[in-house]
């Protein structure tokens, strides 16, 4: 395999950042952007829809993108958490944007690795720890406050994956779902300063 190249996201990235934000999430991305789709519309569509958004966390301007040989391999989607965290109107929001919004409220200022996803056929081929020596590099020039990153506690590779980078456990909370597509367990929050 050719060495990954790591670009900033474009618009005609967003059907591939929609992709891999819902890989990243197990399919539950596309549970939301169905209950958000018009008539006609698919989830997908509502994804690549929020993708081309110029602004949002889920922006392309958040983005970056992983290519091997001219395809794209895998992207990273991250920004600098709000300081202070608005954590008001919570009370009536979807459990899982609740409990990982208040998590990010740990983190005030840190850049965080919103998304970090590979397609299967590059997994395990380097493109995710690039990604995230590149949000290192993007992070230290946005905010002095360090790195931040939330993963599923089931998600051991992940994390094995995150700690070996230097990342460290800060703060858990438990996984309520309705749904069941997030499964069970404790969302992590892990955080390292900057080198």
């Amino acid at each position: 395999m050719a060495t990954p190249t790591i670009r900033p996201a474009t618009p005609r990235d967003a059907v591939h950042l929609a992709m891999l934000v819902d890989m990243a999430a197990k399919g539950l991305a596309s549970h939301f952007w169905r209950g958000m789709a018009e008539p006609g519309q698919s989830p997908l569509e509502v994804g690549r829809a929020r993708a081309l958004r110029d602004e949002g966390a889920f922006s392309w301007r958040n983005a970056h993108v992983a290519e091997v040989d001219g395809e794209v391999a895998g992207a990273l989607i991250g920004y600098v958490i709000d300081d202070p965290v608005d954590v008001s109107g919570l009370e009536g929001a979807n459990p899982i944007v609740r409990d990982l919004t208040l998590l990010e409220a740990r983190a005030p200022g840190h850049w965080y690795v919103n998304v970090l996803a590979a397609y299967p056929e590059y997994r395990g081929r380097g493109v995710g720890s690039l990604l995230l020596k590149h949000a290192d590099t993007v992070g230290k020039a946005a905010t002095q406050s360090g790195m931040a990153i939330i993963v599923a506690s089931q998600n051991t590779g992940a994390r094995r994956l995150y700690e070996r980078l230097g990342y460290r456990f800060v703060a858990r909370r438990p996984v309520v779902d309705p749904s069941g597509l997030a499964g069970s367990g404790d969302w992590l929050l892990l955080t390292k300063p900057h080198a």
